[in-house]
């Protein structure tokens, strides 16, 4: 099989199958997208490395999935929603069966967010997936990092940590280990994420600031503080445990949900006002959204035992926690 037959097995969407947004779609040298009248375009980009980004053993159509919803997680934290993307596809040979269920997986979701495939490339090499993905918002909507105030309550949507925890399972690192049913949980959070679009739509006009917990909540944190020109203060006690975190050590606990990163739920802020609004919110999406802190002048980043109320604020803990980064030693 070659470059262009693979294309049209397995990327090409026949007449009535899924979405059809762009002027001119894929088959061209260049696709023609045209957003909503009067709407924003948002872009971002990501790419996925086997053995950087993925294990080789992942199921391929958990992989085709994952590789759109680390994009798609990008949008939501922008408060985009979703119109299009490009798949760079790099691949040592073709195994049709595998190229069959990558597809399946990618276009899946694709098609549940109306998200249209128009374009890309594929060659010969190394495994990786690379996707650029567009999404529109109207102006001055677009939820950015740079937004946070003083004042601001700090917002975590699900169970960050969840993935990590897979992942430490699969290097043998976790004393005593998993039981199946905990194993299969977190490994379906660590390679089939779920992007939390609806909720940056639903942020638009309540949240000051988002970004998406990819490196590790404290890290990503990092980059809201910098870009805003605030510091913040993160209450451990407040952390959302989950089910299958809740049976492991306080600090394993910690080291998960704080620095562990591959989670790609929405960390955001917004002011106490809207708490109402976050409430409703979350129940309107049966989505857990928890209350981790708080938005403070003085910069840096501060834990506390206990922190929400300020009057009783607990002692400081030391930040030990190290997030995700692709060139640090």
């Amino acid at each position: 099989m070659g470059e262009f037959e693979l294309i049209e097995s397995f990327f090409w969407r026949r007449p009535g199958q899924g979405p059809r947004r762009a002027v001119v779609g894929n088959g061209d040298d260049c696709a023609v997208i045209a957003p909503a009248p009067g709407m924003q375009l948002a872009v971002s980009t990501d790419t996925m490395v086997e053995g950087r980004h993925f294990l080789s053993t992942v199921d391929p159509a958990r992989l085709g999935h994952k590789a759109l919803a680390v994009n798609l997680s990008d949008l939501a934290a922008c408060g985009a929603q979703p119109l299009a993307f490009t798949l760079a596809l790099t691949l040592p040979r073709v195994d049709e069966a595998w190229l069959s269920a990558l597809a399946r997986g990618l276009l899946d979701l694709a098609d549940e967010h109306e998200c249209e495939l128009i374009g890309g490339d594929t060659t010969a090499g190394p495994l990786s997936i690379g996707i650029t993905v567009m999404g529109e918002v109207p102006p001055g909507q677009a939820l950015l990092r740079s937004g946070a105030q003083p004042g601001d309550d700090l917002w975590v949507s699900g169970h960050p940590g969840e993935a990590r925890l897979a992942l430490e399972a699969f290097r043998g690192t976790l004393h005593p280990g998993l039981s199946g049913e905990a194993f299969e949980a977190t490994r379906l959070a660590m390679e089939a994420p779920d992007p939390r679009v609806a909720l940056g739509l639903g942020l638009r006009g309540v949240a000051t600031a988002a970004i998406d917990i990819s490196d590790g909540l404290l890290g990503d944190l990092g980059h809201i503080l910098r870009r805003s020109r605030v510091g913040a203060t993160v209450a451990l006690d407040a952390l959302p445990v989950s089910p299958w975190l809740a049976s492991r050590s306080v600090a394993e606990q910690q080291d998960c949900i704080l620095a562990g990163g591959d989670d790609y739920e929405l960390l955001f802020t917004a002011p106490a006002a809207q708490r109402p609004a976050v409430a409703a919110l979350a129940d309107s999406l049966g989505l857990l959204l928890s209350r981790i802190g708080r938005i403070e002048a003085d910069p840096g980043l501060r834990v506390r035992s206990t922190g929400l109320d300020e009057v009783q604020a607990g002692p400081l803990v030391p930040n030990r926690w190290v997030s995700f980064d692709h060139f640090r030693g």
